[in-house]
């Protein structure tokens, strides 16, 4: 892999990310995307989120995947004479695909998607030292939309972890998995994890960590505006707020100001109530037929469900039938 070799395909940039801040205050629930979290210092902040003690998706999700990759080596076996080709959606630090390259020993070549660019390169280099024999292929790119990977006669296995099909309503959700159907092809398979439905204060918990990281990482975005967009958002007038939405099945995150306040960014003024919001982000919760269901509505067949001993976190392996 070199920097020369990445797809740079639609890095997001000022213009678009001015319109969706512009739009999104502008609504009555002012809201940003989550997507744009993800700056370089936004993906560090989640690395450390993922080793907190009270965010239970990444390490059970990370214990499971060693069983999950013996359990696909036989599935695979005899399925994939070319080899497999990995193509994980929202690659950010690459930690968990580790798993499946140690367990199946066929996989010919890796493409990781993802918004972030230093991030991902960065992290492809490590992976680039640790898989020298692999095909590793970064792409820039915005993972909720379709895109052309190079035609290869491999069995494709998309990788989706840490339930970020969470952060998508039900029906973006299944737009994603329509678009990676598309990106993937007909016949191939995704491996997806899914956040389950569990008590609310194990939730409550995991999104309101005693170290204030998920705080951090919750702000980092009007930093991130301040830097880019000629914005004056001053973070410490904001407070980090998330909270189970159980009729709704989900996780929310907001950042509640905590005085009136005029927020400048490019021109425009935004004015805020005390108590006023920005919804953040939402998190899903599934049982396993609620996403069963879900993916049959997008052209899946579900092959397989793994369930952890304490049905914290679901994994799943879909076959695109479309």
């Amino acid at each position: 892999m070199h920097k020369a070799a990445v797809q740079n395909l639609d890095r997001p940039q000022d213009d678009e990310f001015l319109a969706d801040v512009l739009y999104g205050l502008s609504q009555t629930q002012k809201q940003l995307p989550p997507k744009y979290f993800y700056d370089q210092k936004g993906s560090e902040y989640f690395d450390e989120i993922c080793e907190l003690s009270e965010y239970y998706p990444y390490r059970t999700e990370l214990t499971m995947l060693r069983d999950v990759a013996r359990d696909l080596g036989n599935h695979f076996a005899g399925l994939a004479p070319q080899g497999l080709e990995i193509v994980e959606f929202g690659a950010g630090s690459l930690r968990k695909v580790g798993a499946l390259l140690t367990s199946l020993g066929n996989v010919r070549s890796f493409t990781a998607i993802d918004i972030s660019e230093e991030h991902l390169i960065n992290s492809c280099r490590l992976l680039e030292s640790q898989y020298r024999e692999l095909s590793i292929h970064p792409c820039v790119h915005d993972f909720t939309k379709p895109l052309t990977i190079h035609t290869s006669d491999r069995t494709r296995l998309g990788f989706f972890p840490g339930s970020t099909i969470g952060n998508f309503n039900p029906g973006e959700a299944s737009e994603f998995l329509h678009n990676a159907g598309a990106t993937l092809g007909t016949n191939s398979y995704l491996l997806i994890g899914v956040d389950t439905k569990k008590p609310e204060p194990i939730l409550r918990q995991a999104y309101n960590d005693n170290k204030g990281i998920t705080a951090k990482f919750n702000k980092n975005v009007l930093e991130r505006i301040n830097r880019e967009l000629d914005g004056n958002f001053n973070p410490i007038h904001f407070a980090h707020h998330a909270f189970y939405n159980e009729p709704e099945g989900r996780i929310e995150m907001h950042l509640r100001s905590l005085k009136e306040q005029t927020i400048k960014i490019a021109g425009h003024n935004f004015e805020f109530h005390r108590g006023e919001s920005i919804h953040t982000e939402n998190s899903y919760k599934y049982s396993p037929d609620e996403f069963t269901s879900l993916a049959q509505e997008s052209g899946w067949s579900k092959q397989h469900l793994w369930l952890d001993s304490d049905e914290l976190f679901a994994v799943y392996l879909l076959q695109y039938v479309h």
